[in-house]
């Protein structure tokens, strides 16, 4: 679950980090009254969706007046803004966030995120803040400094120390820096988070570290104990059929392809997206059903599926394993007829009972394909989409 970026510096200050003095604004009614509260000259306007790339979007304005204040939330509020992270779509711009400027006289990268191949919290930092970390990585790795959290001891001062002197900052702002690092990954603990990732973190004129900008994500499998990030959750930046699904346990991202994807589990749903590709189609959608999938849930995950106007074809790809598969079989069946299917199915089953599943399907008088195997399942559905 994705935090909005004044969401994430509310959780920031929580913690004891500095960020810039800044509200929200919903109504456009509200600038004026924003940035008089504030005070100065100018302020920057940020629009506030679950992606990156908002900048060179131009979801980010600095101005430098009320009167151009008013133009910018009138150009951002409401509107739909379409980053590299969000292409083709876009997502709609609910919130703006105005905050005051600060004199930046350097620009760092810090972050916190889960290694899987340690199983360590890492932390990551970079003199190149205010950039793509991963174009820095590429062409210059040496730029990305590392620290491995101890699964006992954590993050520990000297390690704090090591990163702040690579980032070659000096005198009180080693200390500073330490107390910052430490505030983060103690948050990213108690708040159970998958990733804060602060860029820039800036320098100001004055020796102060503040994040100007901070994404946070929070690990889905946690919200039952973090119940007030939960109720947070703007549910309008997640796509409507994601939401749905997640209502009945069901793993599904959407994606931009035609051929419709039901299967039970993560892996061999990747494996069927991959192969749909290699023959020359475009999948929808990943959807896991999981392993203990019912009559109910693959109708839902159908219901799903068609919601997309792009689907023409969907190919379930189904391992019998801890269910037999004329008992999935049957719920195909049973979901076809009750959802009113009206584009081409493609059938694979494998596992316990495989031949009895394949005739429930073949004698159940719909049109659905039964295939032999993955290649044959993935040839099928891209030649349904294509003719």
């Amino acid at each position: 679950m994705n935090l909005h970026e004044y969401q994430a510096k509310q959780l920031l200050k929580e913690f004891g980090i500095a960020t810039p003095r800044g509200a929200v604004l919903e109504n456009a009614a509200q600038g004026t009254a924003i940035a008089t509260e504030l005070g100065g000259n100018a302020w920057v306007v940020k629009a506030q969706i679950h992606a990156g790339g908002r900048g060179k979007a131009g979801g980010v304005k600095l101005v430098k007046s009320h009167a151009a204040l008013d133009e910018a939330v009138t150009a951002l509020l409401g509107k739909n803004l379409v980053t590299y992270q969000n292409a083709p779509d876009g997502q709609t711009v609910g919130r703006l966030l105005i905050e005051e400027t600060l004199p930046i006289v350097r620009e760092l990268y810090l972050s916190l995120t889960v290694d899987r191949e340690s199983e360590r919290i890492v932390v990551v930092a970079s003199g190149s803040g205010g950039m793509e970390i991963e174009e820095i990585a590429k062409t210059a790795p040496e730029k990305i400094l590392r620290e491995t959290c101890d699964l006992v001891w954590g993050l520990r001062n000297f390690q704090c120390r090591n990163l702040a002197f690579g980032l070659e900052l000096e005198g009180p702002q080693i200390g500073e820096f330490v107390k910052l690092a430490k505030g983060l990954y103690q948050m990213f603990l108690k708040m159970d988070l998958s990733m804060v990732e602060i860029n820039p973190l800036i320098v100001t004129s004055d020796g102060k570290l503040v994040a100007l900008d901070c994404k946070i994500g929070v690990d889905d499998n946690a919200l039952y104990r973090q119940k007030a990030l939960a109720e947070i959750h703007d549910t309008t930046q997640v796509d409507a059929k994601e939401v749905a699904a997640h209502e009945y346990d069901l793993n599904y991202i959407a994606l931009n392809g035609s051929i419709g994807c039901m299967v039970n589990g993560a892996g061999l749903a990747m494996a069927t997206m991959d192969l749909i590709k290699l023959h020359g189609g475009q999948p929808a959608n990943f959807l896991d059903v999981g392993g203990g999938a019912t009559a109910e849930t693959v109708a839902k995950a159908f219901q799903i599926i068609l919601s997309d106007t792009n689907v023409k074809a969907i190919l379930v790809n189904i391992f019998g394993g801890i269910m037999r598969c004329d008992i999935i079989a049957e719920g195909i069946i049973t979901a076809v007829k009750e959802v009113g299917v009206k584009v081409p199915v493609i059938v694979r089953l494998e596992g316990t009972n495989v031949e009895l599943g394949q005739k429930m399907l073949a004698e159940s008088g719909l049109a659905i394909i039964s295939a032999n195997d993955l290649t044959d399942a993935a040839k099928r559905a891209v030649a349904a989409v294509n003719g």
